[in-house]
């Protein structure tokens, strides 16, 4: 059973501070809580199962996963004192990110392997039909989330946008990226940038679109990711079609300029 969205921020409330600090983005680091055991980067990791909730949890970013149906719930930057935040105060950005995986594609789910090294966290769920990777980055921005399948089919994603967050077309650029719609304040101690974003995919087709959901038919071996920041705004030609070993910074990162914020973001 996953936390609600109310836990969530409440939880991570107290990982932000009141004052703007200028500290490098990168900086986070995850503690990942597996059916009440917690575990940090100097924790030795061992195979398990899981039966109930991962909370994992960081400077800038928490989320957790439902080990019942793998999918991905409350994704949240907290807002914390760094100089490329985007919001102030804990934001769920993804309300839910969610595989429709079959029973038999989730009969005999366990953690085949799991990587905790400060900022970064993976996690590989192993069925008897394949597997389940979630890959993150405790960053206030970048390349910082993905989910990627390893199953015969193709399988279908849904993403859930969080209460105060839409999917628009950017003005400047004509593609569609997700935000809040405030602007950004240069100075002082709410300074932050404008919250963009984009979903990234690979070897995916994305089958809906509206204000608050995206659906997506994603291949085997293909990936959903999460872009934050400048990197959202490139005037880049997309991902590749990488289908083994992605990563979630897997994009142009930085090679190609990033645009100017768009003027007033509208729901789609």
């Amino acid at each position: 059973m996953h936390l609600s969205s109310v836990s969530v921020l409440a939880a991570l409330a107290a990982l932000t501070a009141p004052a703007l600090a200028k500290t490098a983005a990168g900086n986070g680091a995850f503690t990942v809580t597996i059916d009440g055991a917690k575990y940090s980067a100097d924790n030795k990791k061992v195979s398990k199962s899981c039966k109930n909730t991962i909370e994992v949890r960081g400077k800038h970013v928490g989320y957790n996963i439902d080990c019942k149906n793998l999918g991905v719930y409350n994704y949240t930057l907290t807002g914390a004192p760094d100089a490329q935040r985007m919001v102030t105060s804990p934001t769920i950005i993804f309300t839910s990110k969610i595989a429709s995986l079959t029973p038999a594609q989730l009969s005999g789910s366990s953690i085949k392997d799991f990587d905790l090294r400060d900022d970064n966290f993976v996690i590989i769920f192993s069925t008897g039909a394949g597997k389940l990777k979630v890959q993150s980055k405790d960053g206030a921005q970048g390349g910082i989330f993905q989910m990627e399948t390893e199953f015969a089919n193709d399988v279908e994603f849904t993403h859930t946008l969080g209460p105060d967050v839409f999917y628009f077309k950017n003005s400047v650029t004509g593609k569609i990226n997700f935000g809040d719609g405030k602007d950004a304040v240069p100075s002082g101690p709410e300074a932050h940038n404008m919250l963009l974003g984009k979903d990234s995919p690979q070897v995916a087709t994305k089958t809906y679109q509206d204000g608050r959901v995206t659906k997506w038919i994603v291949k085997p071996g293909g990936r959903l990711g999460g872009v934050l920041g400048e990197d959202s705004t490139e005037a880049s030609a997309g991902a590749s079609n990488c289908t083994s070993d992605c990563q979630a910074q897997n994009q142009i990162k930085g090679s190609i300029p990033p645009t100017q914020d768009p003027e007033d973001p509208t729901p789609l």
